[in-house]
């Protein structure tokens, strides 16, 4: 079992087996600052910092028999997981135990120590007033100023990549992989498209402006990354007109937008290309920020 799941369910053993959802959320993001490891990563939400791999983490969890099939985090198993977990955590465990902060009490802090995590809250005029409010929102990247971005989800998580996005305040995600399927969990197109609206972006895929996998056949070996990219740019984007058209209108549509492929260097993905494409036939003029 992976540790991260372990974790999950110490975490009810010392909550005497039983949280409430957002509890439950909030206390493992809480625990995974105090102990400075991303077991689980997260992004500002509704209701502060979330985690869509934990509730994948729950679905298998209770698959598996070892948690009630409710809307909260319920213990089905007598199993010890606390046994299973590292001293240091145990003592950070019983820490946030011993602390005694739930519910609104709970959220309240969070959204004080880690404001950046309230960007999305839609609860927070209710638990602060005016003035704290606009301190807590020092922290929210407002900026709307026009921005063609481009991202690679290669060595993140979904909650880390939407972390990103929302970080850079970005409006719209342009998939721009001519397959979108992905053995990463949360980046195949269906649950990809889904968890952006989730988080309040647009999605739109474009496969034409993609590298199809014919192209890359030999990559690495008798097919060298600058053959591929040269190859991509000279004989497939001048026959996408109508996709560059397409791609050029979402651009003025949002003025904040991020082309995502896979590779986390964006000199090794096409969308390096692609976008150098575009400047060249002076089709764009907005600034590009390779994250």
């Amino acid at each position: 079992m992976y540790y991260r799941r372990k974790l999950l369910l110490a975490l009810l053993e010392v909550f005497n087996g039983s949280l409430k959802r957002t509890d439950c959320e909030k206390l493992l993001f809480n625990f995974c600052q105090m102990t400075g490891k991303n077991h689980y990563d997260f992004f500002p939400y509704q209701y502060g910092p979330f985690s869509f791999m934990s509730y994948y983490d729950k679905r298998r969890l209770t698959e598996l028999g070892l948690l009630e099939a409710t809307d909260d985090f319920e213990l089905k198993t007598l199993h010890s997981y606390v046994k299973e977990i590292t001293l240091g955590d145990k003592a950070a465990l019983l820490e946030l135990k011993a602390s005694g902060t739930y519910g609104r009490n709970l959220i309240r802090k969070i959204y004080r120590d880690y404001p950046q995590f309230a960007a999305r809250s839609k609860i927070i005029s209710a638990l602060f007033d005016s003035e704290e409010i606009k301190q807590i929102q020092f922290a929210w990247n407002v900026d709307k100023e026009s921005h063609i971005f481009t991202l690679g989800y290669e060595g993140l998580t979904i909650d880390s990549f939407l972390n990103k996005l929302i970080a850079n305040n970005i409006m719209a995600v342009i998939d721009v992989r001519n397959n979108p399927q992905s053995m990463k969990y949360g980046f195949s197109k269906k649950s990809f498209s889904d968890y952006i609206e989730k988080a309040g972006m647009k999605y739109f895929h474009i496969p034409e402006l993609g590298i199809p996998s014919a192209m890359r056949k030999g990559l690495g070996k008798s097919v060298s990354y600058e053959k591929l990219f040269h190859k991509y740019e000279t004989d497939l984007l001048p026959h996408q007109k109508e996709a560059k058209t397409y791609l050029n209108g979402l651009i003025f549509e949002y003025p904040r937008i991020a082309l995502v492929c896979f590779e986390a260097d964006h000199h090794y993905c096409h969308r390096y290309t692609l976008v150098e494409h575009l400047q060249k036939e002076k089709t764009i003029l907005t600034p590009v920020i390779h994250l």
